[in-house]
């Protein structure tokens, strides 16, 4: 299982980030890790601190000569602006360092300031901010960027862009993946958004709440293209992968919603015209949608169409013009605190979502199911897939069931896992697979077998196709 943590403060000395679970072999592109940092920094409307910070990640373990080793990776990134705080955030309890610390009074209406003080029993907020901070998620983008990275491997790429900024919104309808996948490449990001015209306008909202010492919200879309059918389960809440992408993406500073595909319009449209009529394309083997209101996703598994999620973003809690609050001390009426802060982060948070759904999507799964992989890519998406899976998954821990019409394209794999534990089960495709065996018989033939490959016709599941195969097998034996 793909684990990982982070540790530090906003103004602390640095921020750690360790990933565990990441296999070896995987090369690793600083470049491209240093520039997802880089991205999230972007944006038009960010705060002062911004221009203080250079986030460059510095691997202590785990990466050696660009290629990740299997062990857990260490990431350190350093916080510029700490010079400026080595004295109110000391580390030793000393007199002279005592007199230098900074309290937080007033506790931010929407910020962690009051409930954590409740919780933890401190008499002002310093401590509750420097944690809560969205500072925080630089060091999820590092090992979100060594996830996507993985991905890309199985040809998966995931990216976002912004959506609404206040009032200024994108038209609903679906944007080309081309067009997000394209923003990545943009040097100076002003607010992430696939039209000018639109964009133009979310810089105008910026503008005017900055104008107004105020703040201002938004909205972002993570698109995840290339995934396959199946990662996900219906068969325990905790194992639904829609539920654990919402999770993720909640769990990031200032969200306070999530949507998988269309979700808040589907619920006050008729069900005609929500759910994604289902087509079937002979030619390529594969089933297909007209639509993707569903985001991909359909009870908890993914069925083939891109992954889509949103984050609803609030404004940011830190004003200049402060909300009225309550001093800690006196439990008199004051103005909130203040402390320098951004005036729009929803392109930062767009990136932050990215890592949060590769690292949602790149967890280990035990069991792979396969159902005809190559149907619809093309030639360079193949070899990537494929090479995917013979450096990167390992069957002594992982159980594959792969159905493919294709097996002469699906031969690379098969040589590298052969004579490791390999069963072929029914077909007419070549004479490898052992035709019009029973579950029980070709358990009994190998009972050590960790990969299946079944390639319909298969006589005792050819009503089933080719999906049925896979989940028959999955269902009795893996």
């Amino acid at each position: 299982m793909l684990r990982y943590y982070t540790a530090g403060e906003s103004h602390g000395q640095s921020l750690v980030a360790t990933l565990m679970g990441l296999p070896a072999h995987v090369p690793v592109d600083f470049a491209y890790v240093n520039r997802e940092l880089k991205r999230r920094m972007g944006g038009y409307g960010r705060g002062g601190r911004m221009k203080i910070e250079s986030d460059t990640a510095q691997f202590l373990s785990g990466v050696h000569h660009g290629e990740t080793i299997g062990s857990p990776i260490a990431i350190l990134i350093e916080n510029r602006d700490w010079k400026n705080w080595q004295q109110s955030m000391s580390v030793e309890d000393l007199p002279e360092t005592r007199e230098k610390y900074k309290a937080v009074k007033s506790p931010r209406p929407g910020h962690a300031d009051l409930a954590g003080c409740l919780k933890w029993d401190f008499p002002d907020a310093r401590y509750v901010l420097e944690r809560a901070s969205a500072r925080e998620t630089a060091a999820r983008v590092s090992v979100g960027a060594l996830a996507k990275l993985f991905l890309m491997q199985f040809g998966i790429w995931v990216a976002s862009h912004t959506v609404a900024v206040g009032g200024a919104a994108l038209a609903d309808e679906e944007v080309p993946f081309e067009k997000i996948l394209a923003l990545r490449d943009v040097q100076d990001i002003m607010l992430s958004c696939v039209d000018a015209e639109v964009e133009a306008r979310m810089k105008a909202e910026v503008d005017k709440a900055t104008q107004e010492r105020d703040t201002v919200g938004g909205t972002f879309e993570v698109v995840a293209m290339g995934v396959p059918v199946g990662l996900g389960s219906c068969a325990q809440w905790d194992e639904k992968l829609d539920g654990q992408l919402a999770h993720a993406v909640m769990s990031i500073q200032a969200v306070k919603a999530v949507e998988i595909g269309t979700g808040i319009g589907n619920a006050a449209t008729p069900g005609s015209g929500v759910h994604d009529e289902i087509g079937y394309n002979r030619g390529e083997g594969r089933f297909t949608r007209k639509t993707n209101r569903a985001g991909g996703l359909e009870g908890g598994i993914t069925n083939g169409e891109p992954v889509v999620v949103r984050g609803y973003l609030k404004p940011i809690s830190t004003l200049r013009r402060p909300l009225e609050s309550v001093d800690f001390e006196t439990r008199e009426t004051v103005k909130a605190a203040y402390e320098r802060s951004d005036v729009c982060v929803v392109p930062a948070a767009g990136v932050v979502g990215e890592a949060m759904v590769a690292l949602v999507l790149a967890r280990d799964c035990p069991l792979l199911l396969l159902d005809e992989p190559l149907a619809g890519l093309d030639p360079l998406v193949r070899d990537a897939l494929l090479k995917g899976l013979v450096s990167f998954v390992d069957l002594e821990r992982q159980t594959v069931v792969l159905s493919t019409h294709e097996v002469s394209e699906v031969e690379p794999v098969l040589v590298a896992w052969g004579g490791r534990r390999l069963l072929t089960v029914g077909s007419d495709h070549t004479d490898r697979e052992l035709e019009s065996r029973s579950i029980d018989a070709a358990k009994a033939a190998c009972p050590a077998a960790r990969l299946w490959l079944g390639s319909a016709p298969c006589s005792p599941w050819a009503p089933m196709g080719a999906p049925g195969v896979v989940h028959k097998m999955a269902s009795q034996w893996t």
